[in-house]
């Protein structure tokens, strides 16, 4: 089960490790947190299998409530939030925190995700930028769906998400990275369900994903890699 932000690189990746190892991966899609019926708690409080949770730091979360076997915990990757608008308009400045806060003043409408980021941005972005009153009726949370499709559509002129799920979206034009002041940076990483019926093999897929022959794939998705070895 895997949340979206290493979604693409994995997707990417997994051919790869099924062909050298000859296992088949099943995978399910969903949000790393949230009541959603999609959503990875949920779908594990349902009883649904699984052999490996790939999150970000929900992960934590589910391992203090005995669904990650202890010690099989294996950070993957960094991954910064991004600022998207439809494909075609205008790109606002988001080069300093000022920049930001007038962005954001300056849209009638903006999107941020129900998982990671999307916590960040509405209950710490906004407070540290000033603004929370004015965004609660600007700016909304989007359950489930990526936030570029619902800003590809023109239903928010921004939209804040992982680059890493922003990257795939068609019909929007990614604006840049929050700045480094307001910058929250998101750990994916990979644990062995306690509940997993194949846990070598998840253990093996854990290892390919966290190895040197992911880096690039991992990088391209718009992450940054964690040396091999490096655990919670």
């Amino acid at each position: 089960m895997i949340s979206g932000g290493l979604t693409a690189a994995y997707q990417a990746l997994v051919p790869e490790f099924e062909k050298a190892t000859g296992n088949k991966v099943l995978t399910a899609f969903g949000p790393s947190m949230g009541t959603t019926t999609n959503a990875i708690p949920v779908r594990l409080e349902r009883g649904e299998p699984a052999d490996v949770l790939i999150m970000g730091y929900a992960l934590n979360d589910l391992a203090s409530k005995g669904k990650v076997v202890a010690g099989s915990q294996v950070d993957l990757t960094r991954s910064p939030i991004g600022i998207a608008v439809k494909s075609g308009a205008p790109k606002p400045d988001i080069s300093s925190v000022e920049a930001v806060k007038r962005a954001l003043l300056a849209a009638k409408t903006i999107a941020y995700s129900d998982s990671a980021s999307g916590v960040y941005v509405s209950t710490e972005m906004f407070d540290k930028l000033g603004i929370a009153d004015v965004m609660k009726d600007k700016a909304r949370k989007i359950p489930a769906t990526p936030v570029g499709e619902i800003v590809a559509h023109g239903e928010a002129e921004l939209g804040f998400q992982q680059i890493s799920e922003l990257k795939p979206v068609k019909g929007i034009d990614i604006v840049g990275l929050l700045p480094s002041e307001l910058q929250k940076i998101t750990i994916f990483s990979a644990g062995i369900a306690t509940v997993s019926k194949e846990p070598d093999a998840g253990r093996a897929l854990i290892k390919f994903l966290a190895s040197p022959a992911a880096r690039d794939t991992i990088i391209a998705s718009g992450m940054e890699p964690i040396a091999a070895g490096g655990a919670n």
